[in-house]
């Protein structure tokens, strides 16, 4: 009998704001120096919330919307700073902890 999967969808998960900026703060890890894995987290949760909404928030078609924020996109800085900021969060930059010398 072969294995039956389903796709998995993060953002069928991102019930609350916590949950959202959890999510966020790992990709944020996870993703090291990859934008395009950050503006693909934003994009998982645009569709988590309402789409067509954020389109309306940022003056961004929809369809524009989902294809820079897809994993192939490649959205400005404006962009994901506008992105960010309609769905209610900033970036914020703040020191890094380094290892201490020997």
């Amino acid at each position: 009998m072969a294995l039956k999967t389903t796709r998995w969808d993060s953002a069928e998960y991102l019930k609350t704001e916590k949950d959202i900026a959890q999510y966020l703060s790992a990709c944020i890890l996870e993703g090291g120096d990859d934008p395009a894995f950050l503006a693909s987290a934003l994009g998982v949760v645009a569709r988590a919330r309402n789409l067509n909404q954020l389109a309306r928030d940022t003056g961004i078609s929809r369809q524009g919307l989902y294809k820079a924020l897809s994993r192939e996109g490649n959205p400005s800085f404006a962009t994901v700073v506008k992105v960010a900021r309609a769905l209610g969060y900033g970036i914020e930059f703040r020191p890094l902890k380094r290892a201490k010398a020997a």
